[in-house]
């Protein structure tokens, strides 16, 4: 049955789901949504605040590559499908008439090559800023394997890009694909983003990001965690995202238990573990990790340091510096400032002299002191 435009973007935007970029959180807020048509709307956080939501789809769900957690591998089972840059760019300008949205995630299988399909990406983002003379949001796909030239020109024209490494390293990338190369498919196009993102136009930054594929090649926690500091510190990526395997087939792969809570778990830890090197400044080598190799799943990355380390603790509010506070459970980066301008006009006394109640103020309570 011959498919319209509108029909090919429902089912496109369905299996753009396999890449979960943009879509974790644990509170209704930050997941994806579907609408009546069949396409797919995704939380994006805004610098001012609050959230907006981004349409994500693919391009074509036609895959030359094969890799094993992909159900839109070339040889997986899939209704394939394809819309052309002019139509996906309609598409979008269609619903940005009918309802506002912050942007466009852009992905596609690899049609082809991996430069064939970034001038399809490539030409549909070309065709909204020329054309459409849109100036908002557009995150692209760096496809696995891109030369340099298809890669500066997804830069020319994005607002954000992103190539996913998908697993911490060469030896676990292997067990997931024979038709790419770990160092020349992924860590070299990664290290030419970086540069060049690093040399833009600073009045017009454009974001980079990456994704791990969680578990989908018996991968520690410890290796994904020592490379995503590594990404960060090596490469200053906006962002690093990590989404559970989710198997095409349950016979295919070992998972840890089979549970999906389990994997869903796994995959909240370690944005836990994420956010305390990205905004707590904890280096990879302090996380705390079981003797698997893996993050506690009964406790949150933050609070497992604390226990294993008695001798930093209690903290003294009136006198700690900022990074002695953001180590203290209960405390984040807003309560961490609010302490320090707190005790600038007046000596802390007690948890509500900052606003600190509930349960966050008791879990502080054990590990700090007024004094």
């Amino acid at each position: 049955m011959k498919l319209n435009a509108t029909e090919k973007l429902a089912l496109l935007a369905e299996d753009s789901r396999y890449d979960l970029a943009c879509a974790c959180g644990t509170s209704a807020k930050d997941r994806r949504r579907r609408q009546l048509d069949g396409s797919w709307l995704y939380p994006v956080p805004l610098a001012a605040g609050g959230y907006g939501i981004m349409l994500k789809t693919l391009l074509s769900n036609a895959c030359s590559s094969d890799c094993r957690y992909c159900p839109l591998r070339h040889d997986g089972v899939a209704n394939r499908c394809a819309l052309t840059p002019d139509e996906t760019a309609q598409l979008f300008m269609d619903y940005l008439r009918k309802q506002w949205l912050v942007g466009i995630f852009l992905s596609s299988g690899i049609v082809g090559t991996p430069d064939h399909t970034m001038e399809l990406l490539t030409d549909t983002a070309a065709i909204l800023r020329r054309k459409y003379r849109y100036r908002g949001f557009i995150h692209l796909k760096v496809i696995p394997g891109a030369s340099e030239a298809a890669i500066l020109r997804a830069l020319s024209l994005a607002s954000a890009v992103s190539l996913n490494i998908e697993a911490p390293g060469a030896q676990y990338f292997s067990q997931l694909s024979s038709y790419k190369n770990f160092e020349r498919d992924i860590v070299r196009p990664l290290k030419f983003l970086a540069e060049q993102a690093a040399c833009g136009d600073p009045r017009r930054p454009v974001r980079c990001s990456t994704q791990f594929i969680v578990g989908a090649a018996d991968e520690p926690d410890r290796d994904i965690v020592r490379y995503t500091g590594a990404i960060y510190r090596k490469l200053n990526f906006d962002r690093v995202y990590f989404s559970a395997y989710q198997p095409p087939k349950p016979t295919e792969f070992r998972l840890d238990d089979g549970s999906n809570d389990a994997r869903l778990t796994r995959e909240h830890r370690l944005y836990q573990a994420d956010f305390l090197m990205r905004s707590y400044h904890f280096d990879a080598s302090e996380l705390e990790f079981e003797a698997d190799g893996n993050l506690d799943l009964s406790t949150d990355p933050k609070q497992l340091w604390a226990e294993r380390h008695p001798e930093f603790f209690p903290v003294r509010l009136n006198t700690a510096d900022r990074e002695e506070l953001l180590r203290v459970p209960g405390i984040g980066p807003a309560y961490a400032d609010r302490i320090l301008a707190c005790r600038r006009a007046m000596r802390l006394r007690n948890w509500l002299d900052i606003g600190l109640k509930g349960k966050a103020a008791l879990k502080a309570a054990r590990y700090a002191i007024f004094s």
